[in-house]
């Protein structure tokens, strides 16, 4: 005899569990497949009810049957998605566990006698096991590879006015470029990288803020002292050898919790000397020769004097304008809120600011303004959905309303006397029924502006009739590109959310790399339209083939079924699929391939790291009904956020964003994305050939559950995950990043893109590192405040890193 007649206890558990999964396979097998899915699912459901069956009556036959469901899965895993780790998990991960369960002996006892009737079932579990092991050990989605070490350049000309030791503009220099020239710290030795000292703001979220609080910011470095804004817009001077507090200038802010931000991403310095003229010609005044501009979500922007932290009485207001009034339509606080460090010229400090996404159609301007220097009075305006952009504001005149908004860090080249200006587009963003030709004629577009007047050098449209709020969402980097013929372009790269990098020459906005027009979906609903056409960039990380259900992820084969069905639920034909009633999926998603990080770009070697993203999101119109009002009641607040229900109060429907996230996973607080992994990744792009050249999966799950009420961390695998932030790249061959899911700061090798460092951050670090030099000690200073809606952990840390003595 090798069955055992009757069942006992532990052989009619292990029934009931395969029952129940082979139930649970089984419909929801047929359920995808009623979506012309794969037919696995339901196979193997019915393959386990029999193997239940098989086990409840004692009979040896469930080995062997056991033994070719294994068998089985494994082949059609790998016939699926090829041998890659993260995705076989959630293939086989119970299926290997059940089967290793009923060659238990306490098990397999209780059902036959025979030994070798197990055999056949152990090898299929080890042959399991070992293909796990081999994926674990390669990565099939690794691009390898080695940007050029050679120096072709001298650094961009706006760099030279810079000593190495400084970072004096938002990406160091004015060119946007993310690039330090110092060498202290190194490939070689970026191991040894200590905390030199850590200075705390105190400065946190408070019950009145937004949940899109965030701590953003990139310091400044003038002659070894580092000047940044914290949370709620405080200004700090702070030693940069010792991390001491020189001073603090404090605008008294307004923030309620319907603000859509409260955010600082840096500060503006500039110095002048006693020959400065003002925008008049008029001698400057006789103060603040070394001057801080510091936006304010208020609406307002301040003037600072960089040596005693007092506002300089000359401009404006006793050191203050006012960027909401006189001229601004629907002026409600928050809903034009400068969030980036504006431009400087020598004569004029250039400002754009965020306007409230999606909440209604009578929203402020987004007007770009140009502001005197050293007086605050006003210059030069230009306001995209005018017919005169340059039309100056008048008591007959006002800004146009939802005027597409410019709401990141623009570029400056003092050579060529333009300004680079990335524009978003009008809002509502997922609903353009109601724009003018006005309104899209410079939507997300790159604008080039003289500096002097404003008045339009050119413009490039990245996205026609954008129905996905695929801007330009980073400050673009300006290159000066040598030719293999020793000739040098001046480019400019803007990096797109649509994972497109347009590569543009800076003088005429001539395309250097193509970027043709391809057919996009044309569905979309009655009262809007879409764009026959898009321009694809020949240099771009976006995903190169559509998601199909085999893309689908989740942490078991339960909830990876789950979410395979859920994406057939949805709306999806690729890149621009409009948004629908149904729900659309958009890949690039909202927060897109790039975000405000943008490029970290090595002038001199003529390279460039980025941290793309990969996170589909959800885009579901709302028709206008009972509980979603035309137009809101009396004193409504915004969203406070921009994901959920956005109101798009005036326009025929709301709108619900929502990442495309696991369904079971985030009940219990876990919010992992239903596509399969990488989310996120770091990529070495070469200049001069337009290629990526390397490409790495980068960040762990293991900070995942910061906000759940699970008492777990998970281990510190790498898997790819969303950052939120920028890169830095240094001349010692060495890049830092700091903005992933997890807590950590990184140190990559720039040729290579291998990981070389890291150290565990004390809250999420979604800001973008600087490098300066203090007393002959080169530092790398990070921001570590974390991120309200991405969900990190929040904190007051300005973090010193640096080689021990």
């Amino acid at each position: 005899m090798n069955t055992v007649s009757r069942p006992r206890f532990w052989a009619a558990l292990t029934a009931v569990i395969f029952a129940l999964c082979g139930i649970y396979l089984t419909l929801g097998g047929v359920w995808l497949l009623s979506y012309g899915d794969t037919p696995y699912y339901a196979v193997c459901g019915i393959a386990l009810l029999a193997t239940a069956y098989l086990v409840w009556r004692g009979r040896a036959a469930a080995f062997w049957l056991y033994t070719l469901i294994i068998l089985g899965s494994l082949i059609w895993a790998i016939s699926e998605i090829g041998i890659d780790f993260w995705s076989l998990v959630p293939r086989g991960d119970v299926i290997t566990i059940l089967g290793i369960w009923l060659l238990l002996p306490f098990v397999s006892r209780q059902i036959t006698t025979s030994r070798l009737a197990t055999l056949p079932l152990l090898g299929s579990v080890v042959l399991a096991l070992i293909v796990v092991v081999v994926a674990f050990v390669q990565d099939p989605g690794d691009k390898a590879g080695n940007l050029p070490t050679e120096k072709i350049a001298a650094a961009g000309s706006d760099a030279a006015q810079v000593p190495d030791g400084d970072w004096q503009a938002y990406g160091r220099t004015q060119y946007g470029d993310r690039f330090s020239p110092l060498t202290q710290i190194n490939a070689d030795n970026v191991s040894k990288l200590k905390v030199a000292w850590t200075m705390r703001t105190g400065d946190f979220k408070g019950p009145n803020d937004p949940g899109e609080a965030t701590n953003e910011a990139t310091p400044l470095a003038v002659n070894g002292t580092l000047y940044f804004c914290s949370l709620h817009q405080k200004l700090w001077a702070v030693d940069g050898a010792t991390g001491k507090t020189k001073w603090v200038f404090d605008p008294h802010l307004y923030v309620n919790p319907g603000f859509q931000h409260l955010t600082c991403r840096g500060v503006t310095y500039h110095k002048s000397d006693a020959s400065a003229v003002t925008s008049d010609g008029t001698p400057a005044p006789d103060e603040c020769h070394e001057r801080l501009f510091l936006p304010v979500n208020d609406g307002r922007m301040f003037a600072v004097d960089a040596q005693t932290g007092k506002a300089c009485p000359s401009f404006g207001n006793n050191g203050e304008i006012d960027l909401r009034t006189p001229y601004m339509p629907y002026d409600h606080v928050g809903g034009y809120e400068p969030t980036s460090p504006p431009v400087v010229t020598d004569k004029v400090v250039i400002v754009s600011g965020a306007v409230t996404d999606n909440n209604s159609t009578k929203e402020p301007s987004g007007v770009t303004r140009a502001f005197d220097l050293f007086t605050g009075k006003l210059v030069w305006v230009f306001d995209p959905s005018n017919p005169d952009p340059n039309e100056m504001p008048s008591g007959d005149h006002k800004y146009v309303a939802n005027s597409p908004n410019s709401w990141i860090t623009a570029s400056y080249d003092a050579n060529l006397g333009l300004v680079y200006i990335p524009t978003g587009v009008q809002t509502p963003d997922q609903w353009g029924g109601n724009r003018t030709p006005d309104a899209e004629r410079y939507a997300s577009s790159v604008l080039a502006l003289h500096a002097d007047t404003g008045k339009l050098a050119w413009s490039y449209q990245t996205v026609h009739h954008d129905l996905w709020d695929m801007d330009l969402p980073a400050q673009m980097s300006l290159v000066d590109i040598t030719q293999k013929d020793g000739t040098v372009i001046p480019a400019i790269y803007a990096p797109a959310k649509t994972g497109n990098i347009f590569v543009l020459d800076r003088r005429d906005g001539k395309l250097i790399v193509p970027a043709p027009e391809l057919p996009v979906p044309q569905e979309v609903v009655k009262s809007d339209h879409v764009a026959p056409t898009q321009p694809f960039s020949d240099l771009t990380l976006r995903p190169k083939a559509l998601l199909t259900g085999k893309d689908m992820w989740g942490g078991t084969v339960f909830d990876q079924l789950i979410c395979r069905v859920a994406f057939h639920q949805l709306d999806y034909k690729g890149t621009f699929t409009a948004p629908s009633e149904r729900g659309s999926l958009i890949f690039p998603g909202n927060l897109g391939i790039f975000e405000w990080g943008g490029l970290a770009v090595d002038p001199q070697r003529q390279i460039a790291i980025s941290n793309p993203i990969a996170l589909p999101f959800v885009s579901r119109l709302v028709p206008r009904g009972p509980g979603n009002p035309l137009w809101p009641e009396k004193d409504a607040k915004g969203s406070g956020g921009e994901t959920g229900l956005q109101h798009n109060y005036g326009a025929p429907y709301a709108i619900m964003l929502s990442p495309f996230l696991n369904p079971i996973t985030t009940r219990i607080g876990l919010p992992i994305p239903c596509k399969r992994p990488p989310w996120g990744y770091m990529a070495g792009i070469d200049l001069r050939t337009n290629k990526v050249v390397w490409q790495h999966r980068n960040g762990t799950l293991r900070d995942s559950l910061y906000n759940s009420a699970l008492p777990i961390q998970l281990p510190p695998l790498k898997v790819g995950v969303p950052s939120l932030g920028g890169p830095l790249t240094t001349a010692g061959n060495v890049a830092f990043l700091t903005s992933t899911l997890d807590f950590y700061i990184r140190a990559y090798n720039v040729t290579t893109g291998e990981t070389l460092w890291q150290d565990r951050l004390p809250a999420g670090g979604q800001s973008t590192p600087m490098s300066y030099s203090a007393n002959g000690k080169q530092y790398i200073v990070t921001y570590a405040g974390g991120h309200g809606s991405f969900g990190t952990k929040m904190g007051d840390y300005v973090i010193a890193y640096a080689l021990p003595n």
